[in-house]
């Protein structure tokens, strides 16, 4: 007879292999990162390479902190996206404006946390906690952005994913100018038609530029409505194509929310059936019981229909810096998955919202047809009430 304890006990037995300096990244994670927020690492690292990174898998990317400022495009995204590992991005415009400074041959340097802030001010020198870099590089950024988005094509209405499209295409262009790359994620989305969405498109230098340029007549707005649709659609595709969806959450924040809200988007609002997302990765350093988004734990999202109730065992939060997590994660998964074919989202943009439009449609349809039955039932009672 088992004991009772037996069914506690089930799980590997740990007892690692002395580390002998030979080891891969994966070999590494895979054999001693075993407990506490290594071992969470590690089974962050074995969900999306195992999992999430199956064929059937639309696995949709957030990122927010600094993380292009520290080189992380160069690192980690771009290879990520080239590999076919992320297939669409929700990014904070300051990411997507401080990775533009590489393209354009500008310099970021490493620095420390305990210069003299006002004597950096006094020298032109702007301060990422332990990155430092001329006051320039902002000026030179912000006329490359202004000259870009006042030209033709960008005198209209879109969606941010449209608007970095046409903007990455530009940065590519001067990243070959220069003799670079691969050097910027703006210009390596394009090419691989990875869509990126930023949530509060006003809140970057990118979202002042364009504001500036809106007094000046420019007719360039951002249609975050479209952002709203748009990323629901992706959702639903993938669903509807007999696959699963996955998210890979760097940080929290507003990017966080704004993947997640595709769910309710799709059952709420837009009343069609669905059930939520299948796998759920985070990497971040927020806690739970402080009530912020950043923090939330995917069996909190169960509960606004976020993630799929059944794919619970399918989600794992990393308690870590992402500057340390993320360049770990990249190279376990480069060393233990092939890349995949890569599914070019942003030019079936218009596929899957015609998808979206007919299946919400449909979905009203039900629901008012639904409502007037209810309508006829109730004057049928009262009607007969009466005669009673």
């Amino acid at each position: 007879m088992a004991r009772p304890s037996a069914q506690y006990l089930r799980g590997q037995r740990i007892d690692p292999k002395a580390i002998t300096g030979k080891e891969t990244v994966a070999e590494l994670i895979d054999n001693a990162f075993l407990a506490y927020n290594a071992g969470r690492l590690r089974e962050g690292c074995q969900l999306f390479t195992q999992r999430m990174l199956e064929p059937d898998v639309t696995v949709g990317m957030t990122l927010t902190g600094a993380m292009t400022p520290a080189g992380l495009g160069m690192s980690c995204l771009i290879p990520l996206m080239e590999s076919g590992f992320v297939d669409w991005i929700i990014s904070t415009g300051a990411n997507l404006y401080h990775d533009a400074h590489f393209a354009l041959g500008l310099a970021m340097h490493r620095g420390t946390p305990t210069a003299d802030d006002v004597e950096l001010r006094d020298k032109g020198v702007v301060r990422i906690y332990d990155i430092f870099f001329d006051y320039d590089v902002l000026l030179s950024t912000d006329a490359f952005v202004r000259q870009v988005s006042a030209r033709d094509e960008f005198q209209r209405p879109m969606s941010t994913a449209e608007y970095h499209y046409l903007l990455g295409g530009y940065v590519r262009e001067r990243e070959r100018a220069l003799g670079l790359s691969r050097r910027s994620v703006l210009s390596a989305a394009h090419d691989l038609e990875v869509p990126i969405y930023t949530s509060s498109p006003g809140d970057s230098s990118i979202g002042m530029n364009v504001a500036e340029q809106a007094l000046a007549g420019s007719r360039l707005r951002f249609d975050v409505s479209a952002d709203v649709n748009e990323t629901a659609s992706i959702v639903l595709e993938a669903k509807r194509a007999g696959g699963k969806s996955g998210v890979l959450i760097v940080g929290g924040g507003s990017p966080k929310n704004f993947m997640l809200q595709t769910e309710p988007q799709i059952q709420e609002v837009l009343g069609i059936d669905e059930r939520g997302h299948d796998y759920f990765l985070q990497i971040t350093d927020a806690r739970p019981d402080t009530g912020g988004l950043s923090g939330a734990t995917p069996a909190e999202a169960v509960s606004w229909g976020k993630i799929d109730p059944d794919q619970l065992p399918g989600t794992v939060v990393v308690y870590t810096d992402s500057s340390i997590a993320l360049p770990l994660l990249t190279a376990y998964v480069r060393e233990r998955r092939e890349k995949r074919p890569l599914k070019r989202l942003y030019s079936r943009r218009d596929a899957m919202m015609e998808r979206l439009v007919k299946e919400y449609r449909d979905a009203r349809e039900f629901r008012d047809q639904r409502a007037r039955e209810s309508v006829a039932g109730e004057s049928k009672k009262a009607e007969k009430e009466s005669r009673v």
